[in-house]
């Protein structure tokens, strides 16, 4: 268990650093480039992005499986690996080509925005993260990107002045992205042998890892097609709103998808081992953790979205601040859906169930996306997101409820929900108070943690050993 808190904590980090220079420069590219360049990075970016969904197809999920199932041989791990990649290098490729037809075809207007975004397409192309995931090997990612993320905070705070340098923010970002890659390819040393891989060994991956596309590409649907559609339909200043407003929706969630990346090989690995009994134990203290994160990160963004995001974006992203309050609902579905997605659906090989829920909410999704934005633009594309969110979960619990205890995840959960709302009645009023607006959301802030800490001190102290704590800091 010791190992899986380490990798736990490292995997925060990696995750947590992913969002981290997108939310540190936010208020500065918010105040620099405004809503409309933020929406036309945010538009461009969506777009480039289904060409790199493309190039990885299912590896991320399904590399990280097959690498935790082989990884104690070395000769089964260096071939498994190459013929992933090998797979991988053709599919990125030939999205290369398409991407450069979609250019010279369609792309007028942002054509230099989408031209340097070439590099992402690349950066996907050498993206083997789901080796070390599959290893259980994080740190070595998190060495990488602290370096890399630092050097892009860097990068923008010196280079970008005026909205006119909107294309150098976009080949920081790019460029930045490809050396983290590029970088992770120094540790490889060591870790895996070159081998002579057959045609036969890769096409045998083509079915899994097209299998576990299809859930990606529907998750993709609701996740980023709300952007194309809200520049296509909308305006590319409500693009703007959106992007902000989710950029502080995705901080906690990396919370609970470091859990996931953490435990989906260690899940992997016990039960191509017989350890379905150990797994099980994991998932039930898994769900009560998140559930216990969740709970508070999304009444306590529901309490002071909407005074945060002027502060923090400017005055100008006043209705940033709605979005995030309504958005906020939605970290409780990912987070119960994520658990049961990563430690049981995926680990077990339970792909159908995954691909009907992702596809359920990308039909409604687009659906209500259809309805709601023409009239109501970047607020419209919220009711769809959490209708589709809403869906993936209950589908994903229904589907699973004879195997999984589902009514006693869901009664361990509820207590904690119960504390946050308390929590949101005892912070959300202070937003009445007349004072200091920077000075009051600290002391939202900290009246949160403190209460909903109480609140829930006994189930604290039975994840953290009190007494082991006090023994080494008392040797300190």
């Amino acid at each position: 268990m010791n190992t899986i808190k380490k990798n736990f904590l490292y995997n925060i980090v990696y995750q947590a650093l992913i969002f981290a220079i997108p939310l540190i420069v936010s208020p500065f590219l918010a105040r620099t480039l405004g809503a409309e360049g933020i929406g036309i990075y945010s538009y461009t970016h969506s777009i480039v992005y289904y060409f790199m969904l493309l190039t990885l197809l299912g590896v991320n999920n399904y590399g990280n499986r097959s690498i935790a199932k082989v990884r104690d041989n070395k000769d089964e791990l260096s071939k498994t690996f190459w013929s992933i990649y090998l797979f991988q290098l053709l599919t990125g490729i030939v999205m290369l080509l398409f991407y450069a037809a979609y250019i010279i075809i369609f792309d007028n207007q942002y054509a230099l925005y989408a031209t340097i975004e070439i590099l992402f397409i690349l950066s996907s192309i050498l993206d083997i993260n789901w080796l070390f995931f599959g290893l259980e090997e994080f740190k070595k990612t998190i060495t990488r990107n602290t370096f890399v993320k630092l050097g892009t905070l860097a990068l923008i705070f010196a280079l970008i002045r005026t909205p006119d340098d909107l294309w150098k923010y976009v080949l920081i970002m790019s460029a930045m992205t490809l050396l983290g890659q590029l970088l992770l390819w120094y540790y490889l040393k060591g870790q895996i042998r070159l081998v002579k891989v057959s045609i036969k060994d890769v096409k045998k991956h083509i079915k899994p890892n097209l299998t576990l596309f299809v859930p990606v590409i529907a998750v993709s649907i609701y996740k980023i097609m709300d952007k194309i559609m809200i520049g296509g339909i909308s305006d590319i200043s409500e693009v703007g709103y959106y992007e902000s407003a989710e950029k502080i929706i995705q901080v906690p969630l990396a919370f609970i998808s470091a859990l996931g990346t953490v435990m989906l090989p260690r899940v992997s690995n016990m039960l191509s081992n017989g350890g379905d009994k150990k797994a099980m134990m994991y998932l039930s203290k898994s769900i009560a953790f998140v559930m216990f994160l969740s709970s508070i990160m999304a009444c306590s963004l529901v309490a002071i979205g909407y005074e945060f995001a002027p502060l923090f974006f400017g005055d100008d992203f006043q209705k940033a601040g709605t979005i995030i309050m309504i958005l906020s609902v939605t970290i409780l579905f990912v987070s119960f859906a994520n658990v049961i997605r990563t430690q049981y659906l995926i680990p077990k090989e339970k792909d159908k169930i995954y691909i009907r829920s992702v596809f359920l909410g990308a039909i409604i999704n687009l659906a209500m996306n259809l309805i709601f934005i023409p009239p109501y633009g970047s607020i419209g594309a919220c009711f769809g997101t959490i209708a589709a969110e809403f869906i993936v979960m209950f589908y994903q619990a229904f589907a699973v409820r004879r195997e999984l205890p589902i009514c006693q995840y869901l009664k361990q959960s509820f207590p904690f929900l119960i504390k946050a709302i308390i929590t949101f009645g005892f912070i959300y009023p202070l937003n009445l108070v007349n004072f200091n607006p920077y000075v009051r959301l600290a002391a939202q802030i900290l009246a949160g943690v403190a209460i909903y800490s109480l609140l829930n001190f006994r189930y604290i102290s039975s994840i953290i050993d009190f007494k082991t704590l006090k023994t080494k800091l008392t040797h300190k």
